[in-house]
C-alpha cells in the first residue's frame, strides 16, 4: 500500500517535532554540521528546501542570527504551520521542483546557500531539480544535500529495511547531478550515535516517523513492530545514524553566469 506523501506529511505534522525534538543532542548535532559544512554566516541568504517543521532552520537561525530571514520552503501547508515563531524564519509554501523551474519565485534574486535535509528522495527528477536549484546559487554559493545512504543500520522490520534500500537514492548519484550542474561536488559521512527508548522509538515506527514506512498498511506496520520487539528485546536502542553529505559550490568565475538571472 502506497501512502500519498502529501497526506503522509499532513498527518504526521502534529508529531513531527515529538519524534525529534525530545532528542535535542541530535537537533542540535545535525544543526551543527549543515553550519559548518555549508559555512554559514549571519549575512547568508538561505533556504531550507524541504524545511518540514523547521525544527533544523529554527536550530541554525537562533545560533547565527540571520540578517537576512531564512526561508523554510515546503509542500505541507501543516509542516509551515508548526514552523517556530520567529522573524528569522520566513515560511514559503512549494516543492523543491517549483522553486528549481522558478513557477514559485523567491524573494532573494540568490542564494549563498541552501539545503535539503532528508528531502532529495521525494524528487521526481533529481539531476533537474537540482540543476535548477544550482542555478538560484550566488557566486560561491553552497548547496547541500544532506540524504542517508543506500544501506541503513537502523532497527527497523526486514520488509522496512528491504524496501528502503529499494527506494533510497545513491548519494554518489546525486554527486554526480551537482557536478553536471556545474557545481564543484564532494561526498562526505557524518554519523551520530542514537540512544532511544525502546518504547518511544517504537511509537516513532508506529507514527511512521520515516516516509518509507508510509508505504505499508496498518496492519503490516503492526506485523513489523512484533518483528522489532522479538528482534530488539532490550529497553534501549543504539544505533549509528549515518549520513550522506553531498556539497556543491558555485566558483566565484562562473556563478554569474549560471544563475540565470535568479529567481523571478
Amino acid at each position: 500500500m502506497r501512502r500519498d506523501m502529501g497526506e503522509h506529511y499532513q498527518n504526521l505534522a502534529s508529531t513531527y517535532d515529538d519524534n525529534w525534538a525530545y532528542s535535542p543532542d541530535f537537533v542540535r548535532w545535525m544543526s551543527g554540521q549543515i553550519t559548518s559544512t555549508l559555512r554559514l554566516s549571519a549575512s547568508d541568504r538561505m533556504a531550507d528546501i524541504g524545511c518540514g517543521t523547521g525544527l533544523f532552520a529554527g536550530g541554525i537561525a537562533e545560533a547565527l542570527r540571520p540578517l537576512h530571514p531564512v526561508l523554510c520552503v515546503d509542500p505541507s501547508a501543516a509542516m509551515l504551520d508548526q514552523l517556530p515563531s520567529s522573524p528569522a524564519l520566513s515560511p514559503l509554501r512549494a516543492s523543491a521542483e517549483e522553486i528549481a523551474d522558478l513557477t514559485v519565485p523567491l524573494p532573494y534574486e540568490q542564494l549563498d546557500a541552501m539545503w535539503l535535509k532528508e528531502s532529495v528522495h521525494h524528487v521526481t527528477d533529481p539531476a533537474t531539480t537540482l540543476t535548477g536549484l544550482a542555478r538560484l546559487l550566488a557566486p560561491g554559493g553552497r548547496l547541500l544535500v544532506a540524504m542517508l545512504p543506500t544501506t541503513i543500520g537502523y532497527p527497523l522490520f526486514t520488509e522496512a529495511l528491504k524496501r528502503y534500500e529499494e527506494l533510497q537514492p545513491d548519494p554518489a548519484v546525486i554527486a554526480r547531478h551537482l557536478a553536471d550542474a556545474g557545481l564543484r561536488a564532494e561526498l562526505t559521512f557524518v554519523e551520530h550515535e542514537l540512544r532511544l527508548d525502546r518504547e518511544r522509538y517504537l511509537s516513532m515506527v508506529r507514527s511512521r516517523y520515516m516516509s518509507v514506512l508510509s508505504t505499508f498498511s496498518d496492519e503490516e506496520l503492526d506485523a513489523g513492530i512484533e518483528e522489532i520487539r522479538a528482534r530488539y528485546p532490550g529497553p534501549e536502542f543504539v544505533f549509528p545514524d549515518r549520513f550522506a553529505f553531498v556539497l556543491g559550490v558555485r566558483d566565484d568565475s562562473t556563478g554569474a553566469s549560471a544563475s540565470g538571472g535568479g529567481a523571478r
